[in-house]
Formats: C-alpha cells, structure tokens, sequence
C-alpha cells in the first residue's frame, strides 16, 4: 500500500476525523433523485472520493438499502476487471434489481468509453448516477455529445481555511499563526493528517503533484515533450496573478534558453492541458463598462498552495499574489463566477457575480503604504455602479470604510458564513 493510498484509508478509517464537507455534500443531497447524471469534479486529492462516501453513509443513514447502492473506485484492486464499458454495463447490469438504484462511480475516466455505459444506464435502468473525475476531459468527452443538458457538474476544491480550522480540530485563537500555516500547506484534506512531519508532507504533496502531471496530463494527452510541459507550468505557478499570454511564455522560454525553441500553439495547447487537469485556473479579463469578456491576457491561479510550493519551493515568495491566490479560489467555493476587471487604465482584481448579485474586489497584502492605499481605491473609485465595492488585506484597521469601499481583513472574511 503506497502512502497515498494509505493516508486515503486512514481517513476513512477515522471515522469522526471524515469531517462533513457541509457545502458539496448539500449540493449532492439537493440534486438527489433528479434526472441529471451527478458529476464531481476536482484536482487529485482534494476529497473527491471521501465525499462520495460521505454521500453514501448519507444514503444508508437516509433508508436506502444496501443492496440498492453499488459503489464502484476504479482506483481500487477490487475492480481491475472493469476495463471498457462492456465490462461496466455487465457488472452493474448484474446488480439492478426491482428497485430504485444509486450509483456511484468513482475516477470513472479510468475505464475505456464509460460514457457509453452511462448513456445506457440512463435508458435502461431506473437509476441516479454519480461519477467522479480528476480532469475536465471527463466532460469534454463524448458525455457532453450523449448526455446534452442531463448532467450538471459539481465542483469541488481543496478546504478553505474555515474547512482547515475544522480538520485540525483548531480553535480561532492565534489565527495569523494558522493562517501562515495554511499558507505553507496548502488545502489538501489529508495534509491535515501529517503537517507536524515537514518530510511526510514534502513526500506527500510531490507525489500528488507528479500523479497530476504524469496521470491527468502527459499519458492522457500523449505528450512528447514533458520538461516543456514542466516550465510552463513552473512559469505560469511563478506569474500567478500577473497577465499571461503564449507569447510571453514562449519569450521567456526562449530568451532564457529553456527551450530551443516554443511554438506558440504548443504552448496554448499545454495550458489548455493543465486547466483540464484543475491544477490550475484561468480568469478570463473584463470590459466592466460593456461587459464584455476580453480574449488576452488572462490569469491563471493554482489550485493548492501546497503544490505551488512544491513546484517553486518555499522560497520566492510572493505573499500579496498568494493571497490573490486564495481569495478567487474562495470565490470559486463560494459559487462565484470571477473575472478579472478592466476599466480603461484601471484593473480591479476580481469581479464576483452569481444570479443574485455582483461584488468587486481588490486584495493587497497592507494599506498602511499611502500610494498603495490610493491605488487600490482609485480602482474601484472608477467603477460608476452601485455594486459593493470590497478591499481585502491583512491589515487590522480601525478606519473599515472608505466613501462607501469596505476594508475588511482577509483572515475574517475567509472566516465569514457564506451569503
């Protein structure tokens, strides 16, 4: 038993430590006994497995039967057999019974054409479908062909800082402590199990990170030129919050002598890879005066700050871009959709929107420099609506207002209810 399939088991062994993801598993609860296909997506590790069991105990908990759930992890020895969808149908076809049905499918991607299965599962059977998948492939594949409008995606990330309070059993006192060590290890749920033993934690999260980029990128894509692969992914984890484009990659690649030389399409393709892969995010850039969506020059940030100090090592620090970092990945688990804001030669960091509202915010590391404080208001000073207007940091002001700008500190907001 290796140690990633070791610390998955010890979770679930420990029984009141598999702490309810409240958010997600609501979210699956909500969506139970509708027609869609139910898909949870994520990057390694981030606890996508353990909340399909967290839905199940919800099930047996709730009435249903036993033998009415088949639980399938491709991940396991137990189901080496099931290789193409045949093998899928005939197995779950060996389990239907008379009654309502529950499956849950778990790293589904790993059997071949399963989305035929799924498909026929649908047609034939009176069942509510659950699947799990580590890359965004899961539905770019056929499924969106087949299943047009019958599946909804349940997006599911590494833990908040409130969810890593939780996991560690830890109180709110001295949370600037906590918080930089949340900053240092990052979110993934069992890094909560063994962050007193720096050398088991290194081990663990390298081993995450090469699973991503080995398993989710360069074997599912083929791909003949890995260390390519690898400096991208180190230049854009370096840049997190800066405008990235093919083109300045493929300058600095090229005028550092990484590479011999970089196809600008190439590298497009490879981004395009590692988003699939959910170790990273793009934020699209926004006209706020129009609306409109602007096609260059986006963002992108990483999913874990524990594997984006992994790949640049705790060194090169760049605290204000991490907090960026953190605060759109909370508006992600927030179910925000978040762009970054344009308005003439003004940029706001984030615009937040859902259905019933739209938030702008700037984050910056401290306010007490005057240039800075004047900068970050200017930008949402421009903004001519009635939308709130929000600047976070990790300062600790008495002055929380500003014509109408909230100051709030990052810490305490991270730590607010969700609205």
């Amino acid at each position: 038993m290796n140690l990633q399939n070791f610390l998955d088991y010890v979770i679930v062994l420990l029984g009141d430590k598999m702490i309810i993801r409240e958010t997600y598993l609501n979210r699956m609860v909500n969506a139970k006994d509708t027609d869609f296909i139910k898909v949870i997506t994520g990057v390694r590790r981030c606890g996508k497995s353990t909340l399909l069991l967290m839905f199940k105990d919800y099930l047996l908990n709730n009435g249903v039967e036993e033998k009415n759930i088949i639980y399938i992890n491709f991940e396991s020895g137990l189901f080496d057999d099931i290789n193409t969808y045949r093998d899928l149908y005939n197995y779950v076809k060996e389990k239907i019974n008379n009654n309502k049905m529950y499956l849950l499918l778990d790293e589904v991607q790993n059997v071949e054409s399963w989305e035929k299965a799924i498909n026929s599962f649908k047609v034939d059977f009176d069942i509510d479908i659950y699947i799990t998948g580590s890359n965004a492939y899961l539905l770019s594949s056929e499924l969106s062909t087949l299943l047009s409008g019958r599946y909804i995606e349940i997006k599911i990330y590494p833990l908040s800082f409130k969810e890593y309070l939780i996991f560690n059993n830890y109180d709110n006192n001295n949370l600037d402590d906590k918080f930089k060590e949340y900053l240092k290890y990052g979110g993934l749920p069992a890094v909560t199990l063994i962050k007193n033993n720096d050398e088991l934690t290194l081990s663990y999260l390298t081993d995450i990170y090469n699973s991503i980029v080995k398993k989710d990128i360069i074997d599912r894509n083929n791909i003949k030129d890995p260390i390519l692969l690898e400096n991208i992914l180190k230049y854009v984890v370096n840049n997190i919050g800066s405008p990235i484009s093919s083109v300045k990659i493929s300058n600095y690649l090229n005028s550092n002598k990484i590479v011999v030389k970089s196809n600008h399409q190439t590298i497009d393709n490879y981004l395009n890879m590692l988003e699939k892969s959910f170790i990273v995010y793009k934020a699209f850039r926004a006209d706020i005066r129009n609306k409109a969506l602007l096609k260059t020059l986006g963002k992108y940030y990483i999913s874990d700050i524990g594997i984006r100090n992994i790949i640049l090592g705790y060194r090169n620090v760049d605290e204000g871009h991490i907090l960026e970092n953190i605060v759109y990945l909370e508006l992600l688990r927030r179910g925000y959709k978040v762009n970054i804001g344009k308005l003439s030669e003004y940029e706001v960091d984030f615009i937040a929107e859902n259905p019933h509202n739209i938030i702008y915010y700037q984050v910056t590391q401290t306010l007490l420099d005057e240039q800075v404080k004047l900068r970050e208001l200017r930008s949402l000073e421009s903004i001519n609506d009635n939308y709130q207007k929000i600047i976070l940091t990790l300062d600790k002001l008495v002055i929380n207002d500003y014509n109408g700008i909230k100051i709030i500190n990052i810490i305490d907001w991270l730590l607010e209810d969700e609205k």
